[in-house]
């Protein structure tokens, strides 16, 4: 059965989100995709979806979805939780890292993403009708399949069917986490528009997150970085991706993200690693940050070490019965009466 979600209350930063468009970077249209995709994986495990299914990702707050047609089975991953509005008057805290099952007419108000970043599930995936090959909202260009703009109150987000036979939900005892210490970086490719002290400098401080970010870059704030020349803080424009480390005129870099635009005219100074961009998206105003320089080869190894450590978070998922949940199919398995009954009159049961 398909379910489909009505938009009571937008809220803010919240967008569809899919591994994003590959292949069209050359027509000058961003990745997109989701900012942080272990995590996003990770709800989609939980609802027991492919892994690359579009999810709905949440950088602010106060977004309200009701159950239009259902039932729609739902999962948050992050540092988040929600509320549930049951149609029957009943009140319910969604947990994270709990799968769980929406009536019509069900409310569901989203609390806020406490590390910046989190993701919502739907068992069937969303279905927003792609395009180029993605379902990702990317709202710059008001790409019109996938909502290319702001939602408003009454937008409607179509989910994919699912077995309704099975009432067991899904849940894992242990989050997902980013890994720890130094993001990692691999320095260039303009490294020689700095000098050495500038280069030390940018590894050797930590770094402030600003508020000037969204789902297109992150301006960091510390001790300005200097050029080798006043002339040295342009380039002829060339190709970016995100992770990529601008340093424009004023010193203070700039981390693109998976919004980013397709070329820059900035000295890039670093580039984040694979492995390390899913960390960029929980840099919330405030938060500081340092980078350390590895090997292309460490790069490698890294990106290799979280997907493996991303499979043994997988294996720790674990089917369960909610509370008051009967199981129909263990019950009619059972063997409920134990010998056999009269079946003529004056027979005397066993």
């Amino acid at each position: 059965m398909n379910g489909v979600l009505d938009v009571v209350q937008p809220g803010m930063g919240a967008t569809v989100q899919d591994r994003g468009r590959l292949g069209h970077r050359h027509q000058g249209l961003p990745l997109s995709g989701w900012l942080d995709g272990p995590l996003a994986r990770s709800a989609n495990a939980l609802v027991g979806n492919p892994p690359e299914d579009a999810v709905l990702e949440l950088r602010g707050m106060a977004t309200t979805l009701r159950v239009q047609a259902g039932p729609v089975r739902v999962a948050l991953a992050g540092r988040i939780q929600a509320t549930c509005l049951r149609a029957d008057g009943q009140r319910q805290t969604l947990k994270a890292w709990h799968s769980a099952t929406l009536l019509e007419g069900d409310v569901l108000q989203l609390g806020t993403a406490e590390s910046g970043c989190a993701y919502l599930a739907v068992a069937g995936g969303l279905r927003m009708p792609p395009q180029l090959g993605s379902r990702s909202s990317y709202w710059r260009a008001g790409l019109a399949g996938v909502l290319g703009r702001a939602w408003r109150p009454g937008d409607t987000l179509p989910c994919g069917s699912w077995p309704l036979s099975d009432p067991r939900e899904w849940r894992s005892r242990s989050p997902w986490t980013p890994s720890e210490g130094p993001v990692r970086v691999l320095l260039g490719p303009q490294q020689d528009h700095f000098p050495s002290e500038a280069i030390a400098r940018f590894l050797q401080q930590d770094w402030e997150a600003t508020a000037a970010q969204d789902r297109m870059g992150l301006r960091l704030q510390g001790a300005p970085l200097a050029h080798t020349s006043p002339g040295a803080a342009d380039i002829v424009s060339d190709g970016v991706t995100p992770g990529a480390i601008q340093v424009p005129a004023n010193g203070q870099p700039i981390v693109l993200l998976a919004d980013g635009q397709t070329v820059g005219g900035y000295p890039k100074i670093a580039t984040v690693i694979t492995a390390d961009l899913p960390r960029l998206a929980h840099l919330r105003p405030g938060t500081r940050v340092r980078f350390e320089a590895v090997t292309p080869e460490a790069a490698h190894r890294a990106l290799q070490n979280e997907r493996e450590r991303w499979l043994r978070w997988l294996a720790t998922r674990e089917t369960y019965l909610p509370p008051g949940t009967v199981d129909e199919a263990a019950l009619y398995g059972s063997n409920l009466i134990s010998g056999m009954l009269a079946t003529h009159p004056g027979e005397d049961t066993p």
